[in-house]
């Protein structure tokens, strides 16, 4: 008789939530279903507010490979869905390869003691996960995740060649707190503190933070004031996206937002090298961080709705072409399904998704992946039936 499969579930926060409650819905793919963090009080709130006996709950500690390895062997667990922090994606990974079994990120690694992201030492690993015949994938949340496969589908239906790709991001949500942010706030702060960037004509162009902006008029939300960033999915896009010119990354802030990030900026309170605080060594963000609404808690409080997608502008039979592909999802009705907010809801479950698709062996090769790599057909068939309808529209 064939094993039922067992899914564990890495992170516990508001993304961790949303995967749990979607790895639920499909349990006849995701069989057993383990959920782990550090603080077993958030894994014992997600397992009581889904039918009793749905999944198991303990407690690991991420930053320790050991640790991870004896959980996984522990359940003898077929996948890890990682949502813990981008900081554990290596000792998660390394931990997958020491046990033979598949991995699944939404986010790819930063180090912890530098505001850089990167897919390097992450596609490092490649060689280990063929040799161990298991596979990697990497980025499935939204953007990453959902937005690679909209490229990717874009690619295969619309054009011959993409030359050029706008990622936008809005959400149009508000939870009535002068300033919070909708994912961990370190993450959030550094990203989007940072210098942006943007790939043109075969190489990377570096802007000040919030240097370059527009303005785009998202449907069912209205026009809103778009900002350059860098993101990482442009760094696979890049490698991926035949006879590609320019790729940009923009999202939207509000003037509230925007106005708390540059005053916590001049302050000092966006740094993560230690200071010195009367007796101890505290990191400005993370002591930010403790003060902050915990992103987890926000759902019940927000409204409004998210619009994430791509516009892509190319050649198909010799003319022209642009076309914009965009889900949006409102945030009371994610609230209502799963005790989430759309933020954590559109990136739960692209990665509930992906892992499906992973153990049905539609999407499967041993190896370090990215979204785009994979035909988008089933991932976008998925989309529209788990929660998240997308649209297209031809803008030429």
């Amino acid at each position: 008789m064939k094993k039922r499969p067992t899914t564990l579930i890495i992170g516990a926060g508001g993304v961790g939530r949303v995967v749990a409650h979607k790895c639920v819905q499909n349990k006849e793919t995701f069989g057993r279903i383990v959920l782990a963090s550090r603080t077993l009080a958030k894994c014992e709130q997600i397992r009581d507010e889904l039918p009793k006996g749905a999944i198991e709950i303990d407690t690991l500690d991420a930053d320790e490979v050991r640790n991870v390895v004896d959980i996984i062997e522990k359940y003898d667990a077929d996948i890890v869905i990682n949502v813990a922090l981008p900081y554990q994606d290596l000792t998660i990974m390394d931990a997958c390869i020491a046990t033979k079994t598949d991995y699944l990120d939404t986010a790819n690694y930063e180090h912890p003691d530098e505001a850089k992201f990167e897919y390097k030492l992450q596609w490092e690993r490649d060689a280990a996960f063929k040799e161990a015949g298991v596979m990697a994938l990497l980025g499935s949340g939204f953007d990453p995740g959902a937005t690679n496969v909209f490229c990717a589908y874009a690619q295969k239906h619309y054009f011959d060649e993409i030359h050029y790709i706008d990622i936008l991001d809005c959400n149009a949500g508000d939870h009535g707190y002068p300033f919070a942010t909708n994912f961990n706030p370190e993450i959030n702060l550094r990203e989007v503190s940072a210098n942006g960037r943007y790939w043109e004509n075969g190489k990377w162009i570096e802007t000040k933070p919030m240097e370059i902006k527009m303005v785009w008029d998202y449907p069912e939300v209205g026009p809103k004031e778009s900002y350059l960033l860098y993101h990482e999915e442009m760094e696979s896009l890049v490698k991926h996206i035949k006879g590609l010119k320019r790729i940009r990354f923009f999202m939207t802030f509000g003037e509230s937002y925007l106005k708390h990030m540059e005053v916590l900026q001049n302050v000092g309170m966006l740094g993560i090298e230690p200071v010195k605080h009367k007796d101890c060594e505290i990191i400005p963000i993370e002591f930010l961080k403790t003060l902050l609404p915990d992103p987890a808690t926000l759902g019940e409080r927000t409204k409004g709705k998210t619009n994430i997608g791509i516009v892509a502008e190319g050649i198909k039979d010799g003319k022209k072409r642009k076309i914009y592909i965009y889900q949006v999802s409102d945030h009371e009705k994610c609230y209502a399904e799963v005790k989430s907010q759309a933020v954590s809801y559109t990136t739960g479950v692209p990665a509930m998704i992906g892992a499906k698709l992973m153990l049905e062996k539609k999407w499967y090769k041993p190896g370090v992946w990215n979204m785009e790599q994979f035909d988008p057909d089933a991932f976008m068939k998925e989309m529209n039936t788990q929660g998240l309808p997308w649209k297209v529209l031809e803008l030429q």
